[in-house]
């Protein structure tokens, strides 16, 4: 069965949908929605408390069309493959520089997973790079609010700390005459397009930085760790690096950064596979599983970098696919191409891995690696 009820304390009947085909259906069906203005009294109360909790207005991920398609049109054009593309060069750049002079036994996390990503983020955004030592931080403690059992405080601190950096960002930032396209980074760009309100432009902000590094710390991670418990893999990825972009999207499909989708709730009476939703119903695609449906994936479980058919929801799915799909894409093959190629003997320096505690993403809590 791809469709399961989860009873939730305090707000009801989830619906958990595991089958790939069904999982695209719900993502793509308009009569789902994130915007939980739209929720029943009690999703719509657990929402708004969750985002009090991390000090996150209204952004991209919480909003339906229209005012869905106004902001992501605002940040679409800085991650087009082609523009993405022309960041490889500076990513490479940035991984030689943080790999040279490495040996030994190091945290694959602290050497490369985080700071290539957050180095790239915060130089669209124009952030210093001083302060990326407070983003880590902050990021990590709201990341903790996705676990039910953390300390809100400790969330509080994470969301209140990034959100005052932003606001105050925001209030002497110097932003010139020119057309935004023209502005010398993304945060310059969208004060000069004027196209959002305050609130909407400091949680743009916040959601970009969270967002741009996080699930890319966690697919450079767990895609090394899935290429070093398959040394036939690895050992062919070495010897093919052409499979790289092929490599990528099946380290995403077999054990990528998200794990379970952002809920939605049913506007109305839905029909899944047979199986009718009530309208009012929270609806979560397990993404995990859905990239392992044994009806859609051969030998779903094996990891196999020559997978040519590969439709995964790794980055979503429908108006609210990852609009940093390409970036995540492209830091992901300079990270492991390099590691692969510089450190044909990498392995794991321990036996037993922590993971975080998130129900929505895969994240390790560190990677410690022996380079050789």
């Amino acid at each position: 069965m791809s469709i399961n009820e989860l009873e939730v304390p305090g707000l009801g009947t989830t619906w958990l949908v595991t089958g790939l085909e069904e999982g695209r259906a719900v993502l793509a069906d308009p009569r789902l929605s994130r915007d939980e203005r739209k929720a029943p009294d009690a999703l719509r109360a657990f929402a708004h408390n969750h985002r009090a909790d991390m000090s996150m207005g209204r952004h991209l991920l919480d909003e339906d069309p229209p005012d869905h398609t106004r902001l992501r049109g605002l940040i679409k054009k800085a991650f087009t493959p082609r523009r993405v593309e022309n960041l490889r060069p500076r990513a490479q750049e940035i991984t030689d520089a943080l790999l040279d002079g490495l040996s030994g036994e190091v945290d694959l996390i602290d050497a490369l997973a985080f700071p290539l990503p957050m180095t790239i983020m915060c130089e669209l955004l124009g952030l210093p790079e001083a302060d990326r030592a407070d983003f880590r931080i902050w990021g990590a403690e709201l990341a903790m609010g996705m676990d039910p059992t953390a300390d809100r405080a400790t969330v509080e601190h994470g969301g209140k700390a990034l959100r005052a950096y932003f606001e105050n960002l925001v209030a002497h930032i110097d932003v010139d005459d020119r057309p935004s396209d023209e502005q010398p980074d993304l945060t310059r760009a969208l004060i000069r397009a004027g196209r959002m309100s305050h609130d909407e432009l400091v949680s743009m902000l916040m959601l970009l930085l969270l967002a741009g590094h996080s699930t890319t710390v966690n697919l450079i991670s767990n895609g090394m760790l899935a290429l070093m418990t398959n040394p036939a893999q690895f050992a062919l990825l070495r010897e093919r690096p052409d499979l790289l972009p092929q490599a990528v999207e099946e380290l995403v499909r077999h054990d990528g950064p998200l794990q379970v989708s952002l809920p939605r709730h049913t506007l109305e009476d839905v029909e899944i596979s047979g199986v009718t939703i009530p309208a009012g119903s929270m609806v979560s695609v397990v993404v995990s599983a859905a990239n392992r449906d044994a009806s859609r994936f051969d030998d779903p479980d094996r990891l196999d970098i020559t997978r040519a058919d590969n439709q995964h929801l790794g980055f979503g799915h429908g108006v609210h696919f990852c609009v940093g799909a390409a970036l995540a894409r492209m830091e992901a093959q300079v990270a492991i191409g390099s590691l692969v190629s510089r450190f044909p003997n990498i392995r794991l320096a321990v036996t037993d891995l922590r993971w975080e505690v998130n129900p929505m993403l895969r994240a390790l809590v560190s990677l410690p690696v022996r380079l050789g």
